[in-house]
């Protein structure tokens, strides 16, 4: 599928996979686009993570060194991405995603994105308080509570796992949620004339 990212979207979730227990070692990369519709596209990609992978990560998501043979490293996908992520709210499941993309952005030497993010584990407390202390409210319960259907530990569809529970929270609540308490203040660069 291909993603228009010069489109515009209600909000963007994001999932990462990586190769060892260094954050920034991103190995795959899930985006979650959340139209005004409600509507969702999908898009993954693999990322070489240019060091080495661990045997419990890669028996986690199944993403080892011949997967990510040939494929771009975080520095060439981010110039693609910068512009949609930074253009619109981000949500991931947990904080573990908006560490991975400063820590692979420090590893690269680019700057980290200028990005609001939302937790939607914050959110799915929220929505289904009962659930502390009943499984809780990672994806894997939340999976079997709500009935979703994704295989986790790919950062696809771990993204679009994030976006379903965003709007099932929102038919729940019966009201969406104001997403701009992000974790961080959206930056603007302005050029004087």
């Amino acid at each position: 599928m291909s993603i228009n990212f010069d489109a515009g979207f209600r909000f963007i979730a994001v999932d990462v996979e990586t190769a060892n227990y260094d954050v920034s070692s991103i190995c795959q990369i899930g985006l979650a686009f959340v139209n005004f519709d409600a509507s969702i596209d999908t898009y993954s990609t693999y990322v070489d993570p240019c060091t080495s992978f661990a045997d419990g990560n890669t028996r986690l998501h199944g993403i080892d060194a011949r997967t990510v043979r040939g494929a771009p490293v975080f520095a060439q996908i981010l110039p693609e991405l910068r512009s949609v992520l930074e253009a619109h709210q981000l949500v991931q499941h947990s904080r573990f995603d908006e560490k991975a993309f400063d820590a692979a952005c420090s590893f690269a030497g680019v700057p980290p994105l200028k990005s609001a993010w939302e937790n939607s584990v914050t959110i799915a407390r929220k929505a289904w308080p009962e659930l502390k202390g009943n499984g809780g409210h990672g994806l894997g319960n939340l999976k079997k509570v709500l009935g979703l259907q994704f295989n986790h530990h790919d950062a696809g569809e771990d993204a679009r796992a994030a976006a379903e529970v965003v709007l099932m929270a929102e038919k729940r609540m019966g009201a969406k949620f104001n997403m701009y308490s992000g974790s961080r203040q959206l930056a603007f660069e302005f050029n004087e004339k």
